[in-house]
C-alpha cells in the first residue's frame, strides 16, 4: 500500500530538520507551523487524536507531538495518549422530552448534537450530580500560559505552553463544578490527553469551582461518559478515572426471551464468498456503519486516517460488514470507496431497539454464530476456542483453511456473541 501523504511529508521534515538526532541529543525538538506548512498544511499534519494515526516516522522512533503555542510544536518520546479503561458499566435509561421536536435523539449525526441530547435528557445532570446546569464555554479559544511536566522515555520533561489553540466541545456549569466535555461519535481504544488537559489547565486557573474533564462517546444509541481528574494539575500524565456511566434514551429493553426467540426463528443462510470475519468488536462494526450513513461513502484511506483504524483493522471491519451484507465497495478515481448497502441503510434507519435486533438476526443467520449461542444458552458458559473451531470446520467457510486462521476467527465469534449477550437488560 502506498504511504499516506502525512508519512511522506513528515519523513522529509525529519530529514531536513534532523528531528531524530535533536531528540536524542536534547530530549525534544521544536518545530513551527511555518516550517511544516512548507511541506503540507500544519493543521492536517499535526492532528493525531489517537496513537494509531501517528505517521510511520513517529511510530518508528516512538515519538509524539504536542502544541506549545499557536504556531509551535514540541516533538519527543512523550506519553501523550491514554488507553480507555476496559470495564463496562451497566446502562442507565433516561427519557427524552417529548415536546422537543428540533432534535431527533434517534438520529444523532455529530458530537455537538450528542452533547445537546445528553443535556436535554438530563444525562449530564445525573452524571455530574448537579441539579442545575448552564451551557457556558465552548468552541476554539486560547490556552493561556502555563508549564507542565510530561512523562517521556528519558524521564519527565518540562513543557511550556503560551496561548496554544484549544477547542472545547461543551462546557456546562453547575452550582459546584464546571464540566469540560470532549465528545466523539466513534469508538476508539485511546485518546489524546491534551484534549482534556489543556482545557482543564485553562479553566482551573480562571475559576474557583472544581473543573471536571469529561470524555463523552456516543454510538449506537449509547452515551458513554467518563470523568477524569488530574491528581497533580502540573503533571500531564496524572489523570485518573473518577467515574464512568452508560446511558440510553427511551424505555424499551431487550430481554433474554427476545434473543432466544430470534435464535429459534432465524433461518440459516449459505456462507457468502467473503472472508469469515476477523473483527472482534461488533460495536466498532456498528459504529463504522453509522459513519458511512452520515458520510454516505468513505474512501478506505479516510477510514484509516480519521477513525482510529489502522490499515488492517479497516480491512477487517469493512470485510465483516460485507460478510453481513451491510457494506459494499466500489472503485472511484483509483481509490477503494465503501458505502452502506440498501439493507444497511434500512437497518440504520430503524428505531434503536429494532436496529439491534436486526443486527442480531444478521449474525445468527450464519451457522457458526447460531450454534455457539445455542450452546451458550444450553450450558450457561461460552464455548472454548477449540470447540468454536470444531464448529467452524463443519461450516464450509470461505477461504478459511489454516489452523491459525481458524483460531483467530474464533475470537471474533466470541466477541460477536458477547455483544449480543450485552444487549440483554435484566
Amino acid at each position: 500500500m502506498a504511504p499516506a501523504k502525512n508519512d511522506i511529508e513528515w519523513q522529509k521534515i525529519f530529514d531536513k530538520h534532523q528531528i531524530v538526532e535533536t531528540v536524542l541529543a536534547q530530549g525534544r525538538a521544536y518545530i513551527s507551523s511555518t516550517e511544516i506548512n512548507l511541506f503540507r498544511e500544519a493543521r492536517l499534519m499535526t492532528k493525531f487524536d489517537h496513537q494509531s494515526q501517528l505517521p510511520e516516522i513517529f511510530v518508528k522512533h516512538k515519538l509524539t507531538i504536542l502544541p506549545t503555542s499557536r504556531g509551535g510544536y514540541v516533538i519527543g518520546k512523550m506519553v501523550t495518549f491514554h488507553h480507555f479503561e476496559q470495564s463496562e458499566p451497566k446502562t442507565t435509561r433516561m427519557n427524552f422530552p417529548v415536546e422537543v421536536e428540533s432534535l431527533d435523539h434517534r438520529d444523532i449525526t455529530s458530537e455537538s448534537i450528542a452533547i445537546n441530547c445528553a443535556f436535554i435528557a438530563g444525562i449530564l445532570h445525573d452524571f455530574m450530580g448537579e441539579s442545575d446546569l448552564y451551557p457556558t464555554v465552548s468552541g476554539r479559544m486560547s490556552s493561556s500560559t502555563f508549564d507542565y511536566t510530561i512523562d517521556s522515555a528519558s524521564g519527565p520533561l518540562k513543557i511550556g505552553v503560551e496561548n496554544a489553540q484549544l477547542e472545547i466541545d461543551g462546557g456546562y456549569e453547575g452550582p459546584h463544578s464546571l464540566a469540560i466535555i470532549e465528545a466523539k461519535n466513534y469508538l476508539s481504544s485511546d485518546f489524546l490527553i491534551r484534549q482534556l488537559y489543556y482545557p482543564f489547565r485553562l479553566w482551573a486557573n480562571k475559576i474557583r469551582k472544581k473543573v471536571r474533564p469529561i470524555f463523552l462517546t456516543y454510538t449506537n444509541g449509547l452515551f458513554h461518559l467518563r470523568e477524569y481528574a488530574f491528581t497533580d494539575p502540573n503533571h500531564y500524565n496524572s489523570l485518573e478515572l473518577v467515574q464512568q456511566k452508560k446511558y440510553a434514551l427511551g424505555g424499551e429493553q431487550i430481554n433474554i426471551e427476545t434473543i432466544q426467540q430470534l435464535l429459534a426463528k432465524t433461518k440459516i443462510v449459505q456462507e457468502p464468498a467473503v472472508p469469515f470475519p476477523q473483527a472482534n468488536s461488533f460495536a466498532r462494526l456498528v459504529n463504522l456503519c453509522e459513519l458511512l450513513k452520515h458520510k454516505e461513502e468513505l474512501p478506505k484511506v479516510d477510514i484509516t486516517a480519521n477513525y482510529d483504524f489502522d490499515q488492517r483493522q479497516t480491512g477487517y471491519h469493512t470485510n465483516a460488514g460485507k460478510y453481513l451484507g451491510l457494506i459494499a465497495q466500489k472503485k472511484e478515481n483509483g481509490q477503494t470507496v465503501f458505502f452502506l448497502t440498501d439493507k444497511g441503510k434500512e437497518i440504520l434507519d430503524t428505531a434503536m431497539v429494532d436496529r439491534q435486533l436486526e443486527f442480531v438476526k444478521l449474525i445468527l443467520a450464519h451457522s457458526v454464530f447460531n450454534q455457539i449461542l445455542k450452546e451458550y444458552f444450553a450450558t450457561g458458559q461460552m464455548a472454548s476456542n477449540r470447540e468454536i473451531v470444531s464448529v467452524m470446520k463443519l461450516a464450509n467457510l470461505y477461504k478459511v483453511e489454516k489452523e491459525e486462521t481458524f483460531n483467530r476467527r474464533a475470537s471474533t465469534v466470541k466477541g460477536w456473541i458477547n455483544w449480543i449477550l450485552g444487549l440483554i437488560e435484566e
